[in-house]
């Protein structure tokens, strides 16, 4: 009877660890970290400039972005195998399909302007995913991949917010607009290095085009420009640029560090989680800091 409570306990301790390890997974590949990333630099600009959201705002970016991502990663599998969907993936349809219920309603709510303009940057999404001009999508356009997925990301995180706050960009505003493009950029780039084995050679990946070498150059670069350009800005706030140095550093160090055979969760999970990480190195300074 002794011997049996130790194996009991080791079988509860398994059940209970693939059950985390599904919920993990699930939470990776249906789009939620991304989506709380998104929102961490949503917090960031309205954090920097005071501005004042409602609520449905917020519900309104993150389940628009679950609903875009979802439909990039996994339209083209859906429409091909749609009856023999594996399960998790159908758990995902049916989570997006609720999540995109609930960005119409949510997005009801906003001003016609941010939904106008929310909708461009769909259009861009949706250009990216699915090939309509010419048979092509701008994800197969050599050389743009990442530069629309960093204007996408830029516009969401900077431009909408002050737009349904219906606060007019100053010079200041737009430097933050720079500053978040490049920054995306940086952030994009392990998943490139990643995906160096599949990706055809005609995308034109910056990978491809400069090698590991010369991207890790241009990172360094990217990083380092946005940081200077804080000093342009007409109002400097001290806990934004500290914070602002921290991440381009560690964006920096992400993209020194990712490797083509990099560990599974590297890309979608711990970079993933930086803009998380700035939101939380930023709010502690500008709680903190005078």
């Amino acid at each position: 009877m002794l011997t049996d409570r130790p194996t009991s306990r080791h079988l509860i301790t398994f059940e209970e660890m693939t059950a985390l390890k599904r919920i993990f997974e699930f939470y990776i590949n249906s789009s939620i970290h991304v989506a709380l990333a998104v929102i961490s630099l949503v917090a960031i600009t309205v954090l920097e400039y005071g501005l004042q959201l409602s609520t449905a705002f917020w519900f309104f970016v993150f389940f628009g972005v679950i609903t875009a991502y979802n439909f990039v990663k996994y339209a083209p599998i859906a429409g091909l195998h749609h009856r023999s969907l594996a399960s998790s993936l159908k758990a995902i349809q049916v989570f997006s399909f609720i999540c995109f219920g609930a960005l119409v309603y949510f997005g009801l709510q906003l001003r016609l302007k941010t939904l106008l303009v929310t909708c461009f940057f769909g259009a861009m999404t949706i250009l990216y995913a699915i090939p309509i001009l010419k048979k092509k999508s701008l994800r197969t356009v050599k050389g743009l991949k990442i530069f629309v997925v960093a204007a996408v990301w830029a516009g969401v995180t900077v431009m909408v917010p002050f737009i349904q706050a219906e606060i007019s960009w100053t010079a200041d505003v737009w430097i933050t607009f720079v500053q978040r493009f490049f920054l995306v950029i940086v952030l994009t780039i392990p998943f490139e290095i990643r995906d160096l084995p599949y990706d055809a050679s005609m995308l034109g990946t910056l990978p491809q085009t400069l090698g590991i070498t010369g991207t890790n150059t241009m990172v360094a670069v990217l990083a380092g420009i946005g940081f200077i350009i804080e000093g342009f800005k007409d109002e400097l706030y001290l806990p934004y640029s500290l914070s602002l140095l921290f991440i381009c550093l560690q964006a920096s160090f992400a993209v020194f560090f990712a490797k083509r055979e990099q560990s599974k969760y590297y890309a979608s999970f711990w970079v993933e989680a930086l803009p998380i990480l700035w939101l939380v190195v930023f709010f502690l300074l500008h709680h903190f800091l005078p």
